[in-house]
């Protein structure tokens, strides 16, 4: 059974718990908190399920809060990570055949809990392509990453 890490702030919390719910028994779940609606700081979460992609222990990772961009832009500050603010069914699947992202993000305040399972269920079932297009666009953004890139180059 695959592993997937799920977190959110206060914002996500319910969501999150639905979602795990939803999930439980397709997926081995790892919660990293939020545990209640008491407020807290989205980037320490982003962190949480970055680092359990990072160190193998989950190979994708959800990530809500309230409006899903605060989330999504700490957890791309995390280096190997590529999240995506997705809030319909064909940007959570594409996310991952073409730019093979690993955490999906969402807003909880922005969507309603059935299109978060049809998010989550598009975005846990799609493979990367491999596609040679895909796989140069991919070591491009890994340039960025490590500061190395410079420009346009085909």
């Amino acid at each position: 059974m695959k592993s997937i890490v799920i977190g959110s702030d206060h914002a996500g919390y319910e969501m999150k718990r639905a979602l795990k719910q939803y999930l439980q028994g397709r997926f081995k779940i790892m919660d990293v908190g939020t545990d209640s609606e008491e407020p807290v700081d989205y980037p320490d979460f982003a962190v949480k399920v970055g680092e359990a992609i990072k160190a193998r222990r989950a190979f994708r990772g959800i990530l809500i809060c309230g409006s899903g961009v605060g989330a999504s832009v700490a957890a791309n500050k995390i280096h190997g990570i590529r999240a995506g603010l997705c809030h319909d069914h064909y940007s959570a699947h594409q996310g991952v055949e073409h730019d093979d992202i690993n955490v999906l993000v969402m807003g909880s305040r922005i969507i309603g809990m059935a299109l978060a399972k049809e998010l989550a269920d598009a975005f846990l079932a799609a493979k990367f392509t491999r596609e040679a297009r895909h796989k140069r666009r991919l070591a491009k953004v890994a340039l960025i990453e490590s500061r190395n890139y410079s420009g346009s180059q085909k």
